[in-house]
């Protein structure tokens, strides 16, 4: 299999909008990267992990050492392609593998010999890869249920195996190689990251609830720190990210709290957070802080982190995560002490549940995330167990500039550029930019819109645009950032509406958007 073939199923995959479609074009990849004959019956499973890993958008190196300076230059490109897949892998893990003097230079020869193989599209492709934009709509559950199609073994069966593998590699390769049976070897494991659940939104207290039909739900603090799934075996202690990434050196504090809990063994889903001298969260780049840097040494005399725990897998040789959510919070409470559980009310009471959401936002933290008591873990889905609510910050903002789109949204403008008004100036202040909220039909109105106030030359893919749109946006908060010569940028902005009866001149200011949160 040549990495060509990936490279065209990418590009069909990102050209359409059917999810059937999508499935259909992955499935077929995948088959043909389990194909006989292809490669030497021991490269077979590696080169189904990679296919299906690459698919996915990611590479399976978490860090390659490679930045976007790299690669903006490359060598001229092979005219006839010629590398596989599993190639590409090796070469990835040699410049992932490179440490100490000189690992500078030979990264930057084995990176000029991958590209120098590659086609035009392919480098592309590689570009892509590594930085982690490859964007073509083929998200991890779809590819899920792609492997389930290649390997014609029940969906559930793939999902179940899923909950437990923090790559859909493995999956993958499981599926393809052995059928429904090598699925079942997926299960729990202490020191083994679980993929995490996830909640899905509403817009309030009183939406969320109706979601329960009014029975009792848990409603927990949502802390706005960095997720951590802390692991036990003895006093073996290991800490995952959300994204099931190994940071137990650079959180030691945690591995400290994990080690004095009066258990054997257990699986641990919570917060770590940064909070100030009266108990208020601090800003959320000093909890983001401690998690950067490789080097544990470079963690001391940081700004310590608190763990609160709100969920437990496993306790003491019993897998929970089958479990009600009422036993598990229980067993939670046996295993660690109530300084370490997150702050928590049990009530049907929409006045009681509110209230509690008022005090949470006062106190400086995000919201609430109400969970049903009867469900169970469902690791790495969003479903309607769990229901995060928050207060929805917004500002009318101007857009300074727009970016082209490309795969999906290619003729259209796409990505905004957003900033704030600056009286001292008359100016405006970039915060950020947005490509999240927009409907076909909003899409193709920008479109017409900023080749309308379309002001000079075009940056690369960058168009400038007249400060004259206001459009109002919707963001999580707002941090700190040197990026930006505001010093501050929105999380997790997107668009509500364009604003036609708003001028620049009534746009919210810098000032405002600083007294937003803390920062």
């Amino acid at each position: 299999m040549l990495l060509a073939e990936l490279v065209d199923t990418h590009a069909a995959v990102a050209a359409t909008r059917s999810r059937l479609r999508k499935r259909e074009l992955l499935a077929a990849a995948l088959r043909s990267a389990a194909g006989e004959g292809d490669v030497p019956p021991e490269q077979r499973g590696t080169q189904i992990e990679v296919v299906a890993s690459y698919l996915s958008g990611r590479a399976r190196q978490r860090r390659t050492g490679v930045g976007w300076r790299s690669l903006a230059d490359p060598p001229a490109a092979a005219r006839e392609p010629s590398l596989t897949p599993v190639q590409v892998d090796d070469a990835l893990e040699t410049m992932a593998g490179l440490q100490g003097p000189g690992s500078q230079a030979a990264r930057a020869a084995a990176l000029t010999a991958l590209y120098s193989r590659a086609t035009p599209d392919e480098q592309r492709f590689l570009t892509g890869l590594v930085l982690g934009e490859l964007r073509q709509g083929a998200l991890d559950s779809l590819l899920l249920d792609a492997i389930a199609a290649a390997a014609d073994v029940p969906l559930t069966s793939v999902r179940r195996a899923a909950m437990f593998s923090a790559l859909s590699g493995p999956i993958a390769r499981a599926a393809l190689t052995g059928g429904a049976p090598a699925l079942e070897s997926f299960g729990l494991r202490v020191g083994r990251p679980v993929r995490p659940m996830l909640a899905s939104s509403a817009p309030d207290v009183g939406g969320a609830l109706e979601r329960f039909d009014g029975v009792e739900v848990a409603a927990d603090v949502k802390l706005d720190g960095i997720r951590v799934q802390v692991h036990r075996s003895g006093d073996d202690v290991s800490v995952f990210t959300r994204s099931l990434d190994d940071i137990t050196e650079r959180l030691p504090e945690v591995v400290a709290l994990a080690r004095s809990l009066d258990v054997e063994s257990a699986v641990l889903d919570g917060e770590a957070i940064a909070l100030d001298e009266t108990g208020r969260p601090r800003a959320f780049q000093d909890t983001a802080a401690r998690t950067g840097s490789h080097d544990a040494e470079s963690h001391q005399g940081r700004t310590p982190l608190t763990v609160f725990f709100f969920d437990i897998l496993h306790l003491d040789g019993s897998d929970l995560i089958d479990a009600p959510a009422a036993e598990r919070l229980v067993a939670l409470d046996i295993a660690a002490p109530p300084s370490a559980v997150v702050p928590r009310v049990v009530s049907a009471d929409p006045d009681a549940v509110q209230g509690f959401f008022d005090d949470t936002v006062a106190a400086g933290h995000e919201g609430l995330v109400l969970k049903s008591l009867d469900a169970p873990y469902d690791a790495g889905r969003r479903g309607s167990a769990w229901v995060k609510v928050k207060p929805r910050h917004t500002l009318d903002l101007v857009v300074l500039a727009v970016e082209r789109g490309s795969g999906r949204r290619e003729g259209w403008l796409s990505n905004i550029h957003l900033g704030a008004r600056d009286p001292a100036t008359g100016g405006f202040v970039m915060l950020g930019k947005t490509f999240k909220g927009m409907t076909d039909e909003t899409l193709a109105w920008q479109t017409e819109r900023f080749i309308e106030l379309a002001d000079g030359p075009t940056d690369g893919s960058v168009v400038r645009v007249r400060p004259e749109q206001v459009v109002e946006i919707a963001f999580d908060g707002v941090q700190r950032s040197p990026r930006y010569p505001g010093g501050v940028a929105l999380r997790f902005a997107r668009v509500v509406r364009y604003r036609d009866d708003k001028t620049a001149e009534e746009a919210d200011t810098i000032d405002q958007v600083r007294t937003v949160g803390s920062v």
